[in-house]
């Protein structure tokens, strides 16, 4: 769309009485960026787009901590609960029996989607919301190809564009033409970064005409995992993540469509420095055994487990085991009864805490657990993980990431303290362009950022909910934020916190 278009579309509006066409909306979402990443000697140009516009200071990732999850919580405006898409790893025993599949691959998304009769998210899209109301969604992939689609798996009238491939698929080819072959991985990872930004701007914008448009860049999440927070080269790569946020900015003032855009940034987790796993693998081999088809009794992905059996003395067993782990952080299994925050095995939360019940989840989740620890560059959180550096826990340090926004319809020189989430960019999206949510959506309308809904007052409150065994030896406790907004309460997972006595799991107490 040129400036001579939005001209003609503005005068045309006066002319014919009509109501001008809602202003569009560009998710950028930098992989792995924490708030504190976010400094004037940094990232200055991000940092000037929250003076001029609005830093949310308290947002909150989707537990689990991954990308997958959250890239599927940003497509539907709802928790795993709901769209079924339950880690970076996940398991669908029809597909493979006895392994995990990887939802950063599109190829494994696309065999579940098979398995599941059609179905691969169990809620509605933000992009087939779009579709029905005659308006496109345009997801645009740096990372992993699992990340890109399932922002918009079903295409829904728009187009997915990655690095390595695009749907519908005759884009691909003009992709090509237009940008050339995609370039290696590197760290940072700024040529793939750029290729993203110029796919949209150069093949996005005038093939697909989106209403709302998600780019991922893979940085700083690629190069963090490497090599580490602060570390020089992801510093390096921050930098150059900040120059792609102005790079953006300025193709849109270039084609005349910067004032009628309003720019979302945000990440879909925070990060930690990671200190060692504890070897669950090895702890769960006193369970194993064959189903009678031949199949593994337990199977252990990610930081889920699958006891296919369900046999309920083997699951407390299990649960006791991880209890008495050091390294073991939060241990969630289904709720005592509906909707409530303990879980049923003793000194357990729920799923329903977790908003990972689902008709596809196993018996018991767990978190690596953390500390507030400062690595040698002093950036502070550590997790009992494996690797360098990552996410996935439910420490603050990667619940706790990073939304920025500015624009038309956005309210200026503003800090928000009210909690806000990653559920809550579809809904609000939604909102903007005049289109009803359906009730699959989860997540609420960011008034408080808005400059038509700053008289939308929300008031906010802390709950705690504490689980300990009965010998008193494993104690956790979640912290939620809960937000009443428009008279509904919406609730955001802040943390969980552990401790542990000297003595062992269900050693008596002297």
């Amino acid at each position: 769309m040129t400036r001579r278009l939005v001209l003609v579309l503005a005068l045309l509006s006066v002319w014919t009485g009509r109501a001008a066409e809602p202003n569009r909306h560009l998710l950028l979402v930098l992989d792995g960026l924490r708030p504190d990443y976010v400094t004037p000697e940094v990232m200055p140009y991000l940092h000037a787009l929250g003076r001029k516009g609005v830093v949310f200071m308290n947002h909150h990732a989707v537990y689990p901590t991954v990308t997958r999850v959250n890239s599927s919580s940003i497509s539907t405006g709802a928790y795993p609960e709901r769209h079924g898409i339950l880690g970076n790893a996940v398991f669908f025993p029809r597909v493979q029996a006895g392994r995990f599949l990887d939802t950063g691959e599109r190829g494994d998304l696309e065999k579940i989607q098979n398995d599941q009769d059609g179905v691969l998210l169990t809620a509605a899209t933000l992009g087939e919301v779009l579709q029905a109301s005659g308006r496109r969604m345009l997801a645009v992939g740096a990372g992993t190809t699992g990340s890109a689609f399932l922002l918009n798996h079903r295409v829904s009238g728009g187009a997915v564009l990655h690095t390595d491939f695009a749907l519908p698929e005759v884009l691909h080819a003009r992709v090509l033409a237009e940008l050339g072959p995609a370039p290696a991985a590197a760290y940072p990872n700024d040529p793939r970064n750029r290729r993203a930004s110029d796919a949209f701007l150069k093949v996005g914008i005038p093939a697909v005409d989106p209403s709302v448009t998600a780019i991922w860049l893979s940085d700083p999440d690629t190069t963090a995992h490497a090599l580490g927070m602060g570390h020089p080269t992801t510093v390096e790569a921050l930098r150059r993540l900040d120059r792609e946020v102005k790079y953006i900015q300025d193709g849109l003032s270039n084609a005349g469509l910067l004032d009628r855009y309003n720019i979302w940034v945000t990440s879909d987790h925070g990060f930690a420095t990671h200190t060692g796993a504890p070897d669950v693998r090895s702890l769960l081999t006193r369970f194993d055994g064959v189903l009678p088809d031949g199949a593994p009794r337990i199977v252990h992905g990610e930081t889920a487990i699958y006891v296919r059996d369900g046999h309920r003395q083997t699951i407390s067993d299990i649960v006791r085991a991880l209890q008495g782990t050091r390294g073991i952080g939060a241990i969630f299994t289904r709720a005592r009864a509906s909707g409530a925050l303990l879980g049923w095995v003793d000194g357990t939360l729920s799923f329903d805490a977790a908003r990972w019940s689902h008709a596809r989840s196993g018996e018991i989740l767990y978190s690596p657990d953390w500390t507030d620890g400062k690595n040698a560059h002093g950036f502070a959180g550590t997790s009992a993980s494996n690797g360098t550096a990552g996410h996935g826990s439910s420490s603050p340090f990667e619940i706790h990431n990073t939304l920025i926004a500015a624009g038309p319809d956005i309210t200026q020189g503003a800090t928000v303290s009210v909690p806000t989430g990653n559920v809550d960019f579809a809904p609000t999206f939604l909102h903007l362009l005049g289109v009803a949510a359906p009730r699959s959506m989860q997540g609420r309308v960011l008034f408080e950022g808005l400059r038509a809904g700053t008289k939308n007052r929300a008031s906010v409150r802390t709950i705690h909910q504490t689980a300990a065994t009965a010998d008193g030896s494993y104690r956790q406790t979640a912290r939620f934020s809960i937000v009443r907004s428009g008279g509904a309460d919406y609730r955001y997972l802040d943390s969980t916190q552990v401790t542990r006595s000297q003595k062992e799991p269900g050693e008596a107490r002297k």
